[in-house]
């Protein structure tokens, strides 16, 4: 294998594609700090507004072009930053900054971009830390507004079959790319968690991010791949290089047609062992992908998105609304709701970034829930109601004490007697449980499950708390191992546990959508897992593929002797054995 030039990134997925760059000339927005005089502050303000509404105008037609067939929750990304640009946090707190500083509105816009951008920074959650992106792609099509840097469209057929590369893609960039028929992308910029990486993902577009320093790369009109898989972008690619990748094109599309035959398929073993398949979502517009697959239902709905950029947290009603949409439009299936997972020194507002030094230790989730219940109560009647609609489970997260469980259940039966006293239907039995994410609630797995309801694993926190490695920094992520022996016993005491106590236990972090940790997660005897819904699909030809009872028997035995290497060895080899 040959070529001239490489570039490394972060992948999409296992996606490839080939053909000629077409380079973006997407110049940076550069803001300087700026005044006005105190007589111009009036006109500045305008100038902001018409910034706004010019910015509300251009995504509003980008909308109008993309084909009325495309998928909702594809659609949810643009109406997302249309949303944005309705939200106090970008409309007002702007024009107030200009009003008491007396600054441009550039510059008044450019000190709440870095506010708000600075909050998710602070977030322990690497999923909700990239929703960063979003903020700053708003705010960029403002400045371009206010700077007179709009660029000029690029003709769909100079796309047609192009791997495009720029700086950054917006969601809308990315989904207009698509229908103008681009074969992939390479950026300079994003990660594996960005909007842009999932709607890629999503669209089934091969791309690669995070490649810095692309357009110096790689010239205008040059014949690129883009593997999606390994996260590398080749040029000058030899002819046996090339027939290389175009044989794995072609298995790739042979595989997505036979995972499309699974979709109402069961989810079962080759000797009978059938697993229930949840999916992971955010937003209400996520049900349709999720019913399209047919997934046996929700096994994690982050609520997060309801307290993001405003000035106030949701209501009871707002909470009511948006899991009411959700749980109709699952039309019977069950759904996990997970109650709030952020934390003090993150803000709703975004006006200040608090002072914990360490927000992956402190004041967040079921803590600040205890601390704040004014915050907490309208999103626990929420549940507690809309599970008067359907088959509806509260989850908590990171437990990491039965004092923890005791007060939020102190808290569930007054929160059940007050909604009697207003005589508003509600399920006096809502199943309560809890993430564990933390070594400690794992380590005490046998007392937790008898507390609650069920169980379910969040692997990414356990992961990292366990090793004492945040996996999103560059300097150590690589330490980050979801086969250490000491979380494999963690993950295996909690599924006994589950066991031995007879409630459900589930999965909910990134190893559980991963084909090459299901035989060792099938044969540790577990019977749930929740996942993106586009991991559904390969999760279940995984599945199909095994044999549960001599999995079990192989993992039990290796589980005995897990800090011997050669055990180890063993099962790290029985994670590939399905390729």
């Amino acid at each position: 294998m040959t070529f001239s030039c490489l570039g490394i990134g972060v992948g999409s997925g296992p996606s490839i594609a080939i053909g000629p760059a077409h380079l973006l000339h997407q110049g940076r927005v550069e803001v300087v700090p700026g005044q006005v005089e105190r007589d111009r502050i009036p006109d500045e303000v305008d100038r902001f507004r018409q910034a706004l509404a010019g910015a509300r105008r251009t995504l509003r037609a980008v909308r109008s072009r993309i084909p009325a067939n495309t998928r909702s929750d594809i659609l949810a990304f643009i109406d997302t930053h249309l949303l944005m640009l309705e939200d106090a946090a970008l409309a007002e707190a702007p024009i107030e900054r200009i009003r008491e500083q007396g600054c441009t509105a550039e510059w008044a816009l450019q000190q709440q971009c870095d506010a708000l951008t600075g909050v998710f920074d602070a977030m322990e959650d690497p999923y909700l830390r990239t929703r960063k992106d979003d903020v700053e792609h708003v705010v960029n099509q403002i400045q371009k507004i206010l700077l007179q840097q709009q660029e000029e469209e690029t003709e769909a057929e100079e796309l047609q079959g192009r791997i495009v590369l720029a700086r950054d893609l917006t969601p809308a960039d990315t989904i207009l790319l698509h229908h103008q028929g681009i074969a992939g992308f390479v950026t300079e910029s994003g990660g594996p968690m960005s909007h842009t990486a999932i709607l890629a993902r999503s669209l089934g577009i091969p791309a690669v991010l995070g490649v810095h320093h692309a357009a110096r790369c790689f010239r205008q009109g040059e014949q690129l791949v883009v593997d999606g898989h390994q996260g590398v972008v080749l040029a000058a690619v030899d002819q046996d290089t090339l027939s290389h990748y175009q044989g794995r094109i072609q298995a790739a599309r042979d595989h997505a047609s036979s995972l499309r035959t699974l979709v109402g398929q069961p989810a079962c073993t080759r000797d009978g062992r059938c697993l229930t398949l949840l999916a992971n979502i955010e937003l209400p517009e996520d049900i349709d992908t999720t019913r399209s697959l047919q997934a046996d239902g929700v096994g994690l709905y982050r609520t997060e998105y309801l307290f993001m950029n405003r000035s106030r947290p949701p209501d009871e009603e707002e909470h009511f609304a948006a899991y009411a949409r959700v749980v109709e439009g699952l039309d019977g299936l069950p759904i996990t709701i997970r109650t709030l997972d952020l934390g003090a020194d993150k803000p709703a507002d975004g006006d200040h970034a608090g002072t914990c030094h360490n927000p992956a230790l402190g004041l967040r989730a079921v803590r600040l829930c205890l601390k704040e219940p004014d915050l907490f109560i309208p999103q626990l009647r929420a549940i507690l109601r809309v599970a008067a609609l359907g088959p509806v489970r509260m989850m908590i997260p990171m437990l990491c004490s039965l004092q923890e469980v005791a007060a939020i259940r102190t808290l569930v039966a007054e929160t059940r007697r007050s909604l009697r006293r207003d005589g508003v239907a509600f399920d006096p039995d809502l199943p309560i449980g809890g993430m564990i994410e933390v070594p400690a609630a794992a380590l005490a797995a046998d007392a937790f499950a008898r507390e609650l309801d069920f169980l379910s694993i969040g692997t990414n926190d356990l992961v990292q708390y366990t090793l004492a490695i945040d996996r999103v920094d560059d300097e150590v992520n690589y330490l980050y191992d979801p086969l250490h022996p000491s979380v494999l016993q963690l993950i295996q005491g909690v599924i006994d546990a589950g066991h031995r106590q007879g409630i459900p236990v589930s999965m909910c972090g990134e190893m559980a959508g991963d084909p090459d940790f299901i035989p060792l997660l099938v044969g540790m005897g577990l019977q749930e897992l929740s996942m993106q819904p586009g991991a559904l699909l390969e999760a279940k030809q995984a599945i199909r593929s095994l044999h549960a009872g001599e999995l079990e028997q192989q993992v039990r035995s290796l589980m005995q002797r897990i800090h011997e290497p050669e055990a180890w060895s063993h099962l790290t080899r029985l994670c590939r054995s399905i390729h």
